[in-house]
């Protein structure tokens, strides 16, 4: 069983920057994709960002301009970048991969909080 460990979050001023990092138990290479998701209590989850193991990003379309996904294969982390950060981007930020196979995002880390300030 992969161990996904996040970290980064914290309290950011809006306008400011994130830098998130998912740590693998597991070689990130050996997913078929790893994805950045986010998501409040009450609301539904929305993926911010994701990448496949050829390191192919895709990024959802309102967040785009924002928010940058990439991997560090030595590392063996996969990062989330984000700028002018808004209030409503205050969510809880999780890591999940996808093994080859899989039909979705079956293994997810604990998440880290993310809280923007007006």
């Amino acid at each position: 069983q992969v161990v996904l460990v996040e970290s980064g979050g914290g309290v950011v001023q809006a306008g400011g920057i994130l830098k998130l990092s998912c740590t693998t138990s597991e070689r990130v290479s050996s997913f078929a994709a790893m994805a950045w998701f986010r998501q409040v209590t009450g609301k539904e989850r929305e993926q911010v960002a994701a990448m496949n193991r050829g390191g192919d990003a895709y990024a959802a379309y309102s967040l785009k301009d924002r928010f940058r996904i990439s991997r560090d294969d030595k590392k063996n982390t996969l990062d989330l970048q984000g700028r002018s950060l808004k209030p409503e981007d205050t969510d809880t930020y999780y890591c999940a991969t996808r093994r080859e196979g899989e039909t979705g995002f079956d293994h997810w880390g604990q998440g880290t909080q993310v809280t923007v300030s007006a």
